[in-house]
């Protein structure tokens, strides 16, 4: 699977190498591309942000800066997804729909988010992950990227994958406690 992750900040996704997600990415299951949306801003200051189309308090991201982005990793079979506070939340359901994709277009905002016309052009579907805000999409897109990789084949056993507790199986409350002493 391939995850392109649209941010102003990829150097936060360092922590993807490490762990189970970073072996994953050692033995090619999984792809993870990071594309600086400040490297396609036209200002000498690489400035990507202003205030919003029609009004409203705060800065989002302009339209044009995240657009160019996208083009540069653009896929019809890409399913493009925005971190958004406003999304619909992420659940297994959810991660386990995702995971059947082989492109994942993951756009990561910032400010007060990104400028409408171009979520209304590009985006596929918004999530959230969780009833709360956060400073930027990069710890959302993280989640997501974990909660996905795992249901790439190789990555975790299948076995595990099945016996997990938000999978089909239920899994005895009994055998977790047998193990730990209190």
């Amino acid at each position: 699977m391939k995850f392109d992750v649209l941010t102003l900040f990829p150097e936060m996704f360092e922590v993807l190498n490490q762990s189970i997600i970073g072996k994953a990415r050692e033995k090619n299951l999984i792809t993870i591309n990071l594309v600086n949306i400040r490297d396609f801003s036209k200002d000498k200051h690489k400035k990507v942000d202003d205030t919003p189309y029609g009004g409203g308090a705060g800065m989002v991201m302009k339209a044009d800066v995240v657009y160019d982005a996208y083009q540069s990793v653009q896929d019809q079979k890409a399913k493009v997804i925005y971190m958004s506070p406003q999304g619909k939340k992420l659940n297994q359901s959810k991660v386990e729909e995702l995971a059947k994709q082989e492109h994942l277009i993951i756009l990561c905002g910032h400010y007060e988010g990104i400028d409408q016309r171009v979520i209304d052009k590009i985006v596929d579907e918004e999530i959230s992950i969780g009833d709360y805000v956060l400073t930027g999409g990069e710890l959302p897109a993280m989640v997501l990227i974990d909660s996905v990789a795992r249901y790439q084949e190789g990555v975790i056993a299948k076995e595990s994958i099945e016996e997990e507790s938000f999978s089909n199986r239920p899994i005895r409350i009994s055998t977790i406690y047998k193990a730990r002493s209190f």
